[in-house]
């Protein structure tokens, strides 16, 4: 005869309609006096009791009971709005997309409690002929940050993709520089060219700053030294009649006005030829603005467009491209970003130290810049050969 079960030690049943073992355990009453009852359910005995073992053991460690329907496309879809809000809507929609071409086709229907580390590697391993290494670290983060958000809210015991690592992609154009004397052929075509683009495209050359940075820069920012008054004032106050010129990069076009990092709000002194193209560009401007009956509100944007807005990186993108093509360079093979590695390549062929092409461009330490411009980079280690000579002579 079967031993009849305890009080409180659960039963075992069959259930018709989902055609599955159900394990059930009594832990007693909420403070509602409402029975706290667990359950583990599988195709036989043994597994349904297994499963309630496992509920059990969470409960008993005070961990939530993570639901088992709950999949990772409805992590991404939660995380998708609600986890990003206050973000950029461009960057809301770049993640959108990804998720949507890249994480949800592969993974979507997975059971989050099941998703596995293998699972994840494997589908990493897939994408990593399509894509470059960096929408491959942006689609794993984007799938981490889901599931980080999701084991918030107690759908998931823990993240997996945290231990997962992000194969090479495929290799993409790498970044290049101007030559000397290309870059002099450039400069030469914008001379030729209209007011904004000649003016954008040497002070992006000459000095370094980022094309969100430049795009966003305004004529209060553009400030010459008054020796009266030992300061730094706009030359919007005080005119172009001065020895010393500086542009305050202290904004960009991201969604809140924000550098890049704290290191990229920095105050860059201007090379006369920057100066000049500049002081063109205002004058031009000015005159515009007097012939007009009414001028629009531009909110002292430097580089803006006919109708007052601010440029956008099409419009630089496309005045650009004129412009190499009457250097006689490929206008396809350039884009506007690239005048920023040409100024670091400059510099480093003339011998600036690395330690102040880092503080020109804005970055927090040399290591990003070893990182980020390797191939412009050419530094010549003179030491070494020239202490060799000096101990052991020249034979010849």
């Amino acid at each position: 005869m079967t031993k009849r079960r305890s009080r409180g030690d659960g039963g075992l049943h069959w259930d018709d309609k989902r055609q599955r073992w159900i394990a059930t355990a009594s832990l007693g009453y909420d403070p509602s006096g409402k029975r706290i009852v667990k359950r583990g359910s599988g195709k036989t005995k043994t597994e349904a009791k297994n499963k309630l073992k496992e509920v059990l053991r969470d409960y008993e460690d005070g961990l939530a009971i993570a639901p088992a329907d709950y999949t990772v496309s409805d992590a991404l879809k939660y995380w998708l709005e609600h986890g990003v809000k206050g973000r950029d809507a461009k960057t809301i929609r770049l993640y959108t997309d990804f998720a949507r071409l890249h994480v949800i086709p592969a993974l979507g229907a997975r059971k989050l409690r099941d998703l596995s580390v293998e699972d994840v590697d494997k589908w990493l391993a897939s994408k990593a002929p399509l894509l470059s290494t960096r929408s491959l670290k942006l689609i794993h983060s984007i799938l981490n940050r889901a599931i980080k958000n999701a084991m918030r809210r107690d759908k998931v015991k823990r993240n997996i993709v945290d231990l997962c690592d992000i194969p090479e992609g495929r290799a993409g154009r790498p970044s290049r520089a101007l030559t000397l004397a290309q870059a002099e052929a450039v400069m030469a075509a914008a001379d030729q060219a209209e007011h904004r683009i000649r003016a954008y495209i040497i002070v992006s050359l000459l000095t370094g700053a980022r094309t969100e940075e430049v795009r966003a820069l305004t004529w209060p920012h553009v400030v010459a030294f008054d020796q009266e008054r030992s300061a730094w004032l706009s030359v919007e106050e005080i005119g172009w009649d001065h020895k010393e010129f500086a542009v305050y990069v202290w904004r960009s076009v991201r969604k809140k006005g924000d550098t890049k990092t704290i290191k990229s709000r920095r105050t860059l002194k201007l090379p006369a030829r920057a100066v000049k193209a500049l002081r063109l560009l205002k004058e031009a401007q000015d005159e515009v603005r007097a012939d007009a009956h009414n001028s629009p509100a531009v909110g002292g944007l430097v580089f803006r467009t006919k109708t007052g807005t601010a440029v956008t990186a099409t419009n630089v993108r496309r005045d650009f491209r004129r412009v190499l093509s009457i250097a006689g360079l490929s206008d396809r093979e350039w884009t506007p970003r690239e005048l920023r590695h040409s100024f670091v390549s400059l510099l480093s062929d003339s011998g600036v130290p690395i330690e102040d092409i880092s503080r020109l461009v804005g970055h927090a330490n040399t290591v990003v810049t070893e990182t980020v411009y390797r191939f412009q980079l050419r530094p010549v280690l003179l030491e070494g050969a020239a202490a060799m000579d000096a101990i052991f002579g020249d034979q010849d």
